[in-house]
């Protein structure tokens, strides 16, 4: 696996006896990720064991987690060893989003500079607790002491994002520090 990959679901369980599996989704496009025909690549993030590319042959929800029937695994057997195991995709298969918005990998490491230059720090999380996103921002203040900023992704912060050079310029608004 020369490039990078990215996780899209974990498999969780077992569901019967036909082969299917309960699969925790971490994609935002699960409706993609799962159709019919994607192909997806197993992998054992613990063991290292060799990745194995499979196809979705179908897939539905329940609860909160996918039911997923992969191509030539048709009883229980054939795939209860998997369990626990990764579904990614590379880097070339990631799903091209919209203007104005950007993957978390793109986001995180990511320097953060205010409009009159003064850098806060680096992006090193991505917090979703409703409305809009949080990028948690740590830095050092200017006496050198350790800091974190949590900054609100709406449009009245944030001027500009450059994914490209790392860098996202931002307004601070009264009671963000």
């Amino acid at each position: 696996m020369a490039d990078k990959w990215y996780t899209v679901g974990k498999l969780v369980n077992s569901h019967g006896i036909r082969g299917e599996v309960k699969v925790w989704p971490q994609t935002d496009f699960p409706e993609v990720r799962f159709a019919k025909g994607s192909i997806l690549t197993l992998v054992d993030e613990e063991k290292g064991a060799p990745s194995i590319k499979v196809e979705v042959v179908s897939a539905r929800l329940q609860k909160n987690v996918y039911i997923v029937k992969l191509k030539g695994y048709d009883n229980i057997n054939d795939i209860e060893k998997y369990k626990g195991w990764a579904l990614k995709v590379s880097e070339n298969d990631l799903v091209e989003l919209p203007e104005d918005e950007y993957y978390y990998h793109q986001i995180i490491g990511c320097t953060v500079v205010t409009d009159e230059d003064v850098e806060l720090g680096k992006v090193t999380e991505i917090l979703t607790p409703g409305a809009n996103d949080v990028w948690v921002v740590k830095g050092k203040d200017e006496r050198g002491k350790a800091r974190e900023v949590l900054l609100p992704v709406i449009d009245d912060v944030l001027i500009n994002v450059d994914v490209a050079s790392k860098v996202i310029k931002v307004k601070l608004l009264e009671g963000l520090i």
